[in-house]
């Protein structure tokens, strides 16, 4: 598996999340993904809201594309990753840590039960 942190769980949509306990929850975009799209511009980020899982979370533009984040369950909004205003380019250079989009909080955990451990997303990826 290249570049899929086994500490990580990840959505059909290519971003990972990472629980931090107490019911927050990191998320980026994966390595997969942001080498897919290339160079990275622009990130717009959603207010501090409540969301259902599906939900368009923000934007990522890059020189040939611009995608969609989703949502991986319902919960909050609590933090962005403000850095990324100014140097978009973290996503493709540390998309694990430098490069986080957004922490969200939720009441039910069980929606990151359900999403794809690291080996699901390799073969999901077809590695």
């Amino acid at each position: 598996m290249s570049n899929i942190p086994e500490d990580l769980r990840y959505t059909d949509s290519h971003e990972w999340v990472k629980d931090l306990g107490n019911g927050e929850y990191k998320m980026g975009l994966s390595f997969y993904a942001q080498d897919q799209m290339g160079e990275i511009v622009m990130v717009e980020f959603p207010g501090l809201e409540e969301f259902s899982a599906g939900d368009t979370l923000g934007s990522l533009e890059a020189v040939k594309t611009a995608e969609d984040f989703y949502a991986p369950f319902n919960g909050k909004v609590v933090r962005v990753n403000a850095a990324l205003e100014d140097e978009p380019a973290l996503i493709n250079e540390d998309p694990y840590e430098k490069g986080w989009l957004v922490v969200i909080a939720t009441d039910d955990s069980s929606g990151f039960s359900k999403l794809k451990s690291p080996t699901e997303f390799s073969e999901f990826i077809g590695e």
